[in-house]
């Protein structure tokens, strides 16, 4: 009997073993990776630097709670940075006028150049230092890259002082020296402090705006008021003050208008009484023409 059933179970078909059953939420990631536009390979990496980042920032948070000294968060950082997280390019954008390589040695200048370690705002105030920068941002693109966004002032005059030539933009923000034989086809302002008066001689400026082409540059004298030398010579004293120099220079533009004293038998036209513009012949002769109210100017003719 005991034989028989020894048989009969040596007989038996073996029962098969059923393969493992995956589980539905495997399944739907496998299948969510790979309609992804990326690699599996790409996705393994950066999961392991996510991963990477996030033990590191979370031993430094744990470091720093409990006081442990800065060191050992600087040593984790660097860690990092000896596994591939370190600044190895730069990234530069927004750049027409300004060198290059000078926001290049900006960014790389840093202590470490483990990516845990580099203070962006600091990278920024330094960028922020450069006459031609107006605003910057700066920001991480990991494992290795500093990506730099650069908006650039734009020149609107050229700085006359003490011999020396400089750019500047239309707040007077100082970009850099011009040489005398390469200068761009920009207003001249001359004078101690005409750089800071730039904002108000546009507004000068544009109170009779057909005068500026014919304008070749603008001294700012006493720190007070202007003179403007023109194309064909001649130069114009206004006023002081904002208000009655941009008055005078309406009413100059209507005398010119009417009738073509620029280009004419004069060498300087002074209009630092509004109330009066006194006219100097070439030949050293000064004749004066009253200007009352609002009542068309008065013009002594050449002789």
């Amino acid at each position: 009997m005991t034989q028989r059933r020894s048989a009969q179970k040596r007989g038996a078909p073996a029962k098969r073993k059923q393969p493992a059953k995956r589980s539905r939420k495997a399944s739907i990631l496998d299948r969510t990776i790979a309609v992804l536009p990326v690699s599996e390979l790409a996705l393994r990496r950066a999961a392991a630097w996510t991963f990477a980042i996030a033990a590191g920032a979370g031993a430094i948070g744990i470091a720093s709670f409990f006081g442990v000294p800065g060191a050992i968060g600087v040593a984790v950082a660097e860690g990092m940075g000896r596994a591939g997280l370190r600044v190895d390019q730069v990234e530069v954008s927004g750049l027409e006028r300004m060198e290059r390589m000078s926001v290049y040695a900006v960014a790389l200048e840093q202590q470490s150049r483990a990516m845990p370690l580099v203070d962006l705002n600091e990278v920024r105030d330094r960028l922020l230092r450069y006459g031609w920068i107006a605003d910057a941002r700066v920001s991480r693109r990991l494992p290795d890259t500093l990506v730099i966004d650069i908006v650039e002032r734009t020149p609107a005059a050229i700085w006359q002082n003490n011999g020396q030539l400089m750019l500047i933009d239309e707040a007077g923000t100082l970009l850099e020296p011009v040489r005398a034989d390469a200068m761009p086809n920009l207003p001249l302002v001359v004078g101690d402090g005409a750089n800071a008066q730039e904002p108000a001689y546009q507004r000068l400026m544009a109170a009779a705006p057909a005068l500026r082409p014919m304008v070749r540059a603008a001294t700012w004298v006493g720190d007070r008021r202007w003179d403007l030398q023109f194309v064909s010579g001649e130069v114009l004293l206004l006023p002081a003050g904002e208000e009655p120099a941009a008055k005078a220079l309406v009413k100059f533009a209507e005398l010119d208008g009417r009738d073509r004293l620029l280009g004419g038998h004069y060498s300087r036209f002074d209009l630092r009484d509004p109330t009066k513009l006194v006219m100097r012949r070439k030949s050293g002769v000064e004749k004066v023409a009253p200007v009352v109210g609002e009542d068309p100017p008065t013009t002594v003719r050449p002789e």
